[in-house]
C-alpha cells in the first residue's frame, strides 16, 4: 500500500498547488517561446499535452525523487503529484494553437493585411466592432513588424480589447467545465470509456513506501520503449548540428489513383503507444476508415466528380462531400451520447432544478445545480457576445451550438479513441455557412463569424478534453473534488495572463512576421480569406451539404446500431467521424501498426503477454515527448532555431 493513498494523506495542498501553478506558468511562456522562436517541437498543440507530460516527467523522475531522499517534507505524495498534474494539462491547451497564439493574430490580422488588392478594407474593416480590435494603427504595424528601440509593448492599445475577449473567453471555459462535470459520471461509471491519454502520468505518480521512484521507472520494458525515440530524435536533432550524421526518415508517401491522393506512411512513436493502450476494435476503426476515405477521395478525383463548395482550410475540406458526411456522423455521434446517457442526464436536470435528494453529487467537481446553471449562464453570455460582435442572434447561438457538439464530439473521440491529435470534419461558421447560406447571415455577420475562428476552428486542443482528463484522473484524488474546480480555473488564469503576456513581448522585440510563418501568416488570415469568398459571390443554402450531412449521420447511426445488436461486428462507430481529415492521413499507419502488433501479442500471448508489453508503450509516449523537450532545452542554450524532432 502506498504511503500517500492514506485518509490522512494531503491532496490540494499548497505545495501541490504552487507546483502546478509553476508547471502551468511554464507551458504559458514556454510553448510560444518555443514555436516562434526556437521554432522546435510543438508540445502543447494537441490534446497529448506533450509539454505537460514532459514537465512531470522532470518533476516525478527528478525533481520529487530528490526531495523524497533528502527533504521529504518537500516531496509532493501520489495525489498532490495528480493534482499538480491536472493543472498542466488545463493550462497546456489555452498558450498555442488552443487560443492565444491565434486570439492576438487574428484581432489585429485584418487591419494589418488588408491591401487594396485583397479588398479587406473594403468590405470587412467597416463591419469591425471598435471594442474588440485594437485601434492604435502603430500597435498593430509594430506588432507584426517589431516596436522601435525601447519602446515596449503598447498596453493601452491592447487592455480593453483583451478585457472584453477575456469576457468571451471565460465564459467559454467555464461552459467547457461544467460540460465535462454533467457527462462525467456517464462516460467514466457507465461507459467506462478507456482515457489512454492518461495511462502514462497515472503510472509516473506511482510512489512506493520510502522510496525514491516508483515501480514504472524501475521497469527496464518501459526504459526499453523510452530509448527508441530518445535515439531517433537525438540523430535526427544532430543532423541539424552536423550535418554528416545521417537523419532518420520517419515519413515518406506514395502517391495513388494518378497522384490524386498520397499515401502517407508516418512513424509517430507516440501514436503507436496510444493505440496500443485502446481495443482492438477502435483500433482497427480509425485505420479502415481512413483507408476507405482516402479511396473514397481518389475514386471522386479520377472521375472527376466531386464538390466545388468552398469550406475553408480546416477539417476534412479536401474532400467536401467527405466533410459533410464525417459532420453528419460526429453529430450522431454526440446526440446517440447524448440519448444512452439520458437516463443520467435526467438525474443531473432533477438535482439542479428540484434538488432531488436520491441523486448524489457529493462526489464531483461542481454540484449538478453550479454545473447546470453556469452551462446555461455561459451561454448566455457568450450568445450576447457574439450577436454585439456582429452575429444576428439566431447566427450567434446556432454558431455556439454547433462548435460546443464539435467540441464534445472531438473530446467523445479523444477518450474513447486515444487519438491524441484530431481535429473536426468542419468547423462551426463553415457548417452554418453551408446551411443557411451567406446571404441572409449578412456582411456584418460574417466579419463577426470570422472571429469565431480564434476560439472554434483550428481545435487541436481545448480546455473540455483537458478537463475531460483532470476528471479522470481525479478519480484517484479521493471523494471531496471541489477544490479541483478552483485549481482548474487558477490554471487557466496563469496560462492565459502568460502567454498572452508573453506572446506580445516576443511580437514586439522581434516583430511576428518573423517569429511563425503560420500563427502570424497563414493562420491570421484564414478567417477573412474565407469571408471575403462570401462576401464576393453571396451564397445560398447548400442542399448538396444537407443531403450528405443526413447521409453521413444515417451511416453513423446503422454503424451504431449494429455495434449494439451484433456481437460479431468488427467495426466500432467511433472511426467514422474522423476517418477523412487530413491528420488522420498521417496517424493511420501508427495506429496499424499498433493495431497489428496487439492483434498478434493477444493471439499468441494473450492479456499476460499484453500486460508484460504495456510498459514498452508506454515508455514509447514518455521517451518522444521527453526528448522533445530536452532538444528544446539544448536548442536554446545553443542558439539553434526550427529544429523540430517532434511534431505530431
Amino acid at each position: 500500500m502506498y504511503e500517500d493513498r492514506l485518509p490522512t494523506a494531503p491532496v490540494f495542498s499548497a505545495k501541490a498547488i504552487v507546483t502546478g501553478g509553476l508547471g502551468s506558468l511554464c507551458i504559458a511562456i514556454g510553448s510560444p517561446y518555443g514555436n516562434m522562436v526556437i521554432r522546435g517541437s510543438y508540445l502543447s498543440i494537441d490534446f497529448s499535452t506533450a509539454g505537460a507530460l514532459f514537465l512531470f516527467f522532470l518533476l516525478t523522475g527528478f525533481f520529487n525523487a530528490l526531495l523524497r531522499r533528502f527533504a521529504a517534507s518537500l516531496a509532493l505524495g501520489r495525489r498532490e503529484l495528480i493534482v499538480a498534474y491536472i493543472m498542466m494539462i488545463v493550462a497546456s491547451a489555452i498558450p498555442t494553437m488552443g487560443l492565444s497564439e491565434y486570439l492576438l493574430t487574428i484581432i489585429t490580422g485584418a487591419q494589418y493585411f488588408a491591401t487594396p488588392e485583397n479588398e479587406w478594407g473594403l468590405y470587412i474593416l467597416p463591419h469591425l466592432p471598435q471594442w474588440m480590435v485594437p485601434q492604435d494603427p502603430n500597435a498593430v504595424k509594430w506588432f507584426f513588424e517589431g516596436a522601435p528601440i525601447g519602446v515596449g509593448v503598447p498596453w493601452e492599445a491592447w487592455v480593453e480589447p483583451l478585457c472584453y475577449w477575456a469576457v468571451l473567453i471565460i465564459a467559454l471555459y467555464l461552459v467547457m467545465i461544467s460540460s465535462m462535470v454533467i457527462l462525467r459520471r456517464q462516460w467514466m461509471d457507465r461507459e467506462r470509456l478507456v482515457y489512454p491519454l492518461v495511462q502514462v502520468p497515472l503510472q509516473m505518480a506511482e510512489n512506493e513506501r520510502g522510496g525514491a521512484l516508483g515501480p514504472f521507472f524501475k521497469s527496464p520494458i518501459m526504459w526499453a520503449g523510452f530509448v527508441l525515440p530518445v535515439l531517433v530524435s537525438s540523430f535526427n536533432a544532430l543532423h541539424a548540428y552536423l550535418n554528416y550524421i545521417p537523419a532518420i526518415q520517419l515519413v515518406s508517401s506514395v502517391p495513388i489513383f494518378r497522384n490524386e491522393v498520397g499515401l502517407i506512411f508516418r512513424l509517430s512513436f507516440p501514436m503507436v503507444g496510444f493505440s496500443y493502450l485502446i481495443n482492438l476494435d477502435i483500433a482497427f476503426s480509425l485505420w479502415f476508415f481512413n483507408t476507405i476515405a482516402k479511396l473514397i477521395r481518389g475514386g471522386l478525383s479520377v472521375l472527376g466528380v466531386g464538390s466545388t463548395e468552398k469550406l475553408g482550410i480546416y477539417g476534412a475540406v479536401s474532400e467536401p462531400i467527405l466533410a459533410h458526411q464525417g459532420q453528419g456522423a460526429l453529430m450522431m455521434l454526440v446526440f446517440f451520447g447524448l440519448w444512452v446517457g439520458r437516463e443520467h442526464l435526467g438525474d443531473v436536470v432533477r438535482k439542479a432544478f428540484k434538488g432531488d435528494d436520491s441523486v448524489d453529487d457529493s462526489g464531483e467537481m461542481l454540484s449538478y445545480r453550479a454545473a447546470v446553471f453556469i452551462w446555461l449562464g455561459g451561454v448566455v453570455v457568450m450568445t450576447l457576445w457574439m450577436w454585439q460582435a456582429g452575429l444576428p442572434l439566431w447566427t450567434a447561438f446556432f454558431t455556439l451550438l454547433m462548435a460546443l457538439i464539435i467540441f464534445t464530439g472531438l473530446t467523445r473521440v479523444v477518450v474513447e479513441g486515444g487519438v491524441a491529435t484530431a481535429v473536426g470534419p468542419m468547423i462551426s461558421s463553415s457548417v452554418l455557412v453551408s446551411a443557411v447560406g451567406s446571404t441572409v447571415i449578412g456582411p456584418a455577420g460574417l466579419v463577426g463569424m470570422a472571429y469565431t475562428y480564434v476560439w472554434a476552428a483550428d481545435i487541436r486542443t481545448f480546455v473540455m478534453a483537458s478537463c475531460a482528463h483532470g476528471l479522470k484522473l481525479g478519480e484517484e484524488l479521493g471523494q471531496r473534488l471541489r477544490p479541483l474546480f478552483w485549481c482548474m480555473l487558477l490554471a487557466v488564469f496563469i496560462s492565459l495572463l502568460g502567454s498572452v503576456a508573453m506572446i506580445l513581448h516576443l511580437a514586439y522585440e522581434y516583430g511576428g512576421i518573423n517569429l511563425n510563418g503560420w500563427f502570424f501568416g497563414g493562420g491570421t488570415r484564414a478567417p477573412f480569406d474565407y469571408i471575403i469568398t462570401k462576401l464576393n459571390a453571396p451564397t445560398v443554402p447548400n442542399i448538396s451539404g444537407w443531403i450528405h450531412t443526413f447521409i453521413g449521420g444515417g451511416i453513423m447511426a446503422l454503424l451504431v446500431l449494429a455495434r449494439h445488436t451484433l456481437l460479431w461486428w468488427p467495426l466500432h462507430p467511433i472511426g467514422y467521424p474522423i476517418g477523412a481529415v487530413w491528420l488522420m492521413d498521417e496517424l493511420w499507419f501508427s495506429i496499424f501498426l499498433a493495431w497489428l502488433i496487439k492483434l498478434l501479442v493477444m493471439k499468441y500471448g494473450g492479456p499476460r503477454l499484453f500486460r508484460r508489453a504495456r510498459p514498452f508503450f508506454l515508455g514509447l509516449i514518455l521517451g518522444q515527448f521527453s526528448i522533445a523537450g530536452i532538444w528544446l532545452i539544448i536548442d536554446f542554450y545553443t542558439g539553434m532555431t526550427d529544429n523540430v524532432v517532434f511534431w505530431i
